[in-house]
This record gives C-alpha cells, sequence and structure tokens, in this order.
C-alpha cells in the first residue's frame, strides 16, 4: 500500500470566493485512519484555515457527516482503507446552505424537528408521589430502533425529494416523530399525525430508501415513513365509515 493518499477537499471560503472549489492534500496513509483523521492531519499540520465539524469521534455526536467520494458518511467511522488508492473527496452535505469549506447551516432542520413535537407529550401529569411511567421491555423495544438517531444529516443529504422539495419535513424528523408516538408514555401521536399529513409530511416521501441505506445507526427513516403513512390511511378511512368516531 501506498505511504499517502490525495484528500481532495471541497473548500468555499466566502469572503474570497462566490464558488466553492477543490483543494487536494497529500496526507499519511495509515490502515487504522478515518477520514476524519485525514482532516485532522491537514487541519494541524498542512492547513489551519480548513473548515469542518467534529467531536466524539465515537459516531456518537453526528456532527462529521460529509460526502465521501459522492456518499453521505460519518467520516470518524469511515476507513482511509476503503478508498485506497485513492483520491479520496471530502465534500458537505448536498441540499444543506455551505457556510465555510466542510461546514453547512443545518437550521430548517433545527426548525422541522421543533415542528413534530419530539418530546413526550402527556394530556394529564400525575404527580410525583405516584412514582414514574414504567415500560415493559416489550414497550421499550417498540421504539428503540427509531430513538437511535443523532441527527448526522446523512439521511437528509442522500434523500433526493428533500433536494427536490426544500419544504419536505424530512426522513431523521419523521422518524423522530414515530420514536415518541411508539412511546408507552407518550399521548401526542394525534398531534403529530395532523402535522405530518400535511403537503410537506410523509405524503412527499416516494421511499427511494436512500435514507435508510447511509444511516449509520440503522435507525431505518423509510420504514417509520411507511408506518406513519399506513397509520394515517388507517386514520382518514376510519373518518370516512365512522366520522363521529375518530374526533
Amino acid at each position: 500500500m501506498p505511504s499517502t493518499v490525495a484528500l481532495s477537499v471541497a473548500r468555499y471560503r466566502p469572503e474570497m470566493e462566490s464558488e466553492p472549489t477543490f483543494q487536494t492534500y497529500e496526507v499519511p496513509f495509515r490502515k487504522d485512519w478515518v477520514v476524519l483523521d485525514a482532516l485532522n492531519h491537514v487541519k494541524d499540520s498542512l492547513d489551519g484555515s480548513l473548515s469542518y465539524r467534529w467531536s466524539c469521534r465515537m459516531g456518537v455526536c453526528g456532527s462529521c457527516g460529509m460526502k465521501v467520494n459522492g456518499t453521505p458518511k460519518l467520516t470518524c467511522a469511515t476507513f482511509l482503507s476503503d478508498y485506497m488508492p485513492g483520491p479520496i473527496r471530502v465534500e458537505p452535505l448536498d441540499y444543506f446552505p455551505v457556510v465555510r469549506d466542510l461546514v453547512v447551516d443545518l437550521t430548517d432542520f433545527v426548525r422541522k424537528l421543533k415542528q413534530v413535537k419530539p418530546w413526550i407529550i402527556r394530556k394529564e401529569e400525575k404527580p410525583p408521589s405516584e412514582g414514574e411511567y414504567l415500560q415493559t421491555p416489550e414497550q421499550l423495544d417498540a421504539y428503540k430502533q427509531f430513538s437511535m438517531c443523532i441527527n448526522c444529516m446523512l439521511c437528509y443529504s442522500a434523500c433526493p425529494i428533500y433536494g427536490l422539495e426544500p419544504g419536505f419535513i424530512g426522513p431523521a424528523a419523521i422518524a423522530l416523530a414515530q420514536r415518541y408516538n411508539m412511546d408507552s408514555r407518550d399521548q401526542g401521536a394525534a398531534e403529530r399525525l395532523n402535522i405530518l399529513s400535511e403537503h410537506d409530511g410523509i405524503w412527499q416521501c416516494t421511499f427511494v430508501g436512500e435514507c435508510t441505506k447511509v444511516c449509520p445507526k440503522h435507525v431505518d427513516p423509510a420504514g417509520a415513513i411507511q408506518q406513519y403513512k399506513l397509520t394515517s390511511a388507517t386514520h382518514w378511512v376510519k373518518s370516512l365509515l365512522l366520522p363521529w368516531g375518530t374526533r
């Protein structure tokens, strides 16, 4: 194996250029290095002006999501050895405004996430003296998969619908809504269904499935969306057959 690999990195410095460009760096190749290690080497030893996000280096925080050779990846879990002999191209995630170099603006996702109310909603709270809201292991298993989302935004970058229809609420927000819908302690499913059954909600999805393919935590947002569609369709049919019983 070669001792170095070419890392082609997207650069965008708004005070210097109007369009993104690419800059190539020769970085050491080590079998245990991931793409994030190579970016850190560039930052520390070759070009301190390079901007990108990272935090935990353990696939937990989700902040180091970027495109590697065209595919959305967590760079802390993407090994250089998988792309040898190179070159390796690193770009910001698609469909989000680029702030600088590999840093994107996630404001749109944060706004949409708040829309789906990703927290436990109770119609009535019991007093603390009555104790916790207990769950069985089976009740936990019902939503645990969808709770694994780390907001890395890889699914949004892979979703062609979000690229074509920026108003689409998107896979991660819907998966997190489903996480709370399936929580035995929650009573807010009807509120979320009203929000996600609107024009920019679940029915925008055409089930391409790329969101699930790129998810590093196996959340299966595509599956969550299809579950939601079934719930919405069932609710609609019931409203026709039993109009008073669904209110």
